[in-house]
């Protein structure tokens, strides 16, 4: 199958999908133990989060952040707006984005782990968040209306899909006409050899499914969204031994975009 569109072909999904759950359930459980990826608060303001948003959501959320960079400066939420944040995990980037959009705005998290939806829910509930709601589903079939947002948002999960091509579909049904889409995710410059993906462990941890950068924002481009802004996060990088390898030899690295609507 083409990488540009999708890779299941060459990985076991099935696999995949219990890999990815089993490394995001101690994500959220376990967010001290040890990950090919570095998280926390240290991480969030290294990516460019202001400590003054951080400071006013739940810090147990922020100890579960494994994002790979910071875009809301290209997401120019604001208030009023619906926001979907397709994987939002243990829920940084959606209460970050609920205190963009204010009361008046919504912000609807979805993610396929139950830990991490529990954990965010329990956040939401504690803090008193009631402009967000969290709801289990796939990124690529979130059971969402058709153009129901004004922006839809997503940090380093993007490139765990098999098809993302898939993904890209349903963010851009979720759009409303002019709406957009702003992520960092995990790319590469170099194509990836077979022998790193069809590895359901090096893609859980953000390698194996990572696509060239003109290949993603390619993909982007053929579902009708416009590709307006891409950069490079130098400040993200990887911990393991393993993926500081995949990352010299391939340059895999994190970029933040934003695309919009047309």
């Amino acid at each position: 199958m083409n990488t540009a569109t999708g890779l299941t072909g060459r990985v076991d999904t099935t696999v995949l999908e219990q890999k990815v759950k089993a490394m995001y359930r101690d994500v959220a459980l376990d967010p001290h133990g040890e990950f090919h990826f570095e998280m926390g608060r240290a991480l969030a303001e290294r990516l460019g989060y202001a400590p003054a948003d951080l400071d006013a959501i739940p810090s147990e959320a922020i100890d579960s952040f494994a994002g790979v960079g910071y875009y809301f400066d290209l997401a120019h939420l604001k208030p009023g707006e619906t926001v979907v944040d397709l994987g939002s995990g243990s829920g940084t980037d959606s209460f970050i984005a609920a205190g963009k959009v204010g009361k008046t705005g919504t912000v609807i998290g979805v993610d396929m782990t139950d830990e991490q939806l529990a954990k965010a829910e329990r956040l939401r509930a504690a803090a008193g968040f009631g402009n967000v709601t969290y709801r289990k589903g796939y990124i690529e079939a979130t059971g969402l209306a058709d153009a129901s947002c004004d922006a839809v948002i997503s940090n380093g999960v993007i490139n765990l899909a098999p098809d993302k091509s898939k993904v890209f579909r349903e963010a851009a049904r979720l759009l409303k006409p002019g709406g957009r889409l702003a992520l960092a995710d995990i790319v590469t410059e170099m194509q990836l050899p077979e022998g790193i993906t069809c590895d359901a462990t090096l893609w859980a941890a953000c390698i194996g499914g990572a696509m060239q950068v003109g290949d993603y924002t390619s993909v982007i481009e053929a579902v009708g969204l416009r590709v307006t802004q891409v950069r490079d996060n130098p400040q993200y990088q990887f911990i393991s031994t393993n993926a500081q390898g995949a990352s010299r030899k391939y340059g895999v690295k994190s970029v933040s975009l934003v695309a919009t609507r047309n």
